[in-house]
């Protein structure tokens, strides 16, 4: 599904990651296990397709369209909850009553039904990780990558984001950064 090979990185003149070479196989749950600054985020963002490799190579059996990146910080409109789950279905051309059905049902699996008329940008730390995580659940992907999303959750946020990548990761192929080795061990097949 997605390989790399010796894959570099610079930014800066830094190199940032040093002749990388993964495979992630179709439907694996993968966890890239790392202290802080050690290019997790940089790595992901190369297999996101978001950023290309200063050398090497990546290889993606997966269309772009079904690829999506949670980032540690999500970005939202400044506009509804439902409005933002929305935006990347309508870009698809689906339906309003779908458009409605899936973003009730996404905001449903990750504990936040109700929420569609409030403003995305005042939602708590907590709220604005599941929110992101229902954006991507609307989406149907093939690859989903995930970016320390729990680190700055306290334990309740953490557990019920943690419920929410175990049920996607059923739906798709998953990787996530991590800094956290026991959550890795929790939420995938494989750490690297």
């Amino acid at each position: 599904m997605l390989e790399l090979r010796k894959v570099v990185r610079r930014y800066g003149g830094k190199e940032v990651l040093k002749g990388i070479s993964l495979r992630v196989k179709k439907g694996e749950s993968l966890s890239i296990v790392g202290p802080n600054g050690s290019g997790k985020t940089t790595l992901l963002r190369v297999m996101a397709l978001l950023d290309p490799p200063d050398e090497g190579e990546v290889e993606c059996g997966v269309e772009r369209g079904k690829i999506t990146m949670v980032f540690q910080q999500p970005v939202f409109f400044n506009t509804t909850v439902y409005h933002n789950l929305a935006y990347g279905l309508k870009l698809r051309g689906y339906p309003e009553e779908e458009v409605r059905r899936e973003v009730k049902r996404a905001l449903s699996l990750v504990g936040m039904g109700g929420c569609e008329g409030r403003k995305a940008v005042e939602l708590s730390g907590g709220e604005k990780q599941r929110i992101a995580l229902a954006r991507a659940l609307v989406l149907k992907l093939d690859l989903l990558l995930l970016d320390e999303l729990t680190s700055n959750l306290d334990p309740e946020n953490s557990r019920m984001i943690e419920e929410v990548i175990e049920e996607m990761g059923k739906e798709c192929t998953l990787v996530l950064a991590t800094n956290h080795p026991f959550q890795a061990f929790r939420l995938s097949e494989r750490m690297v």
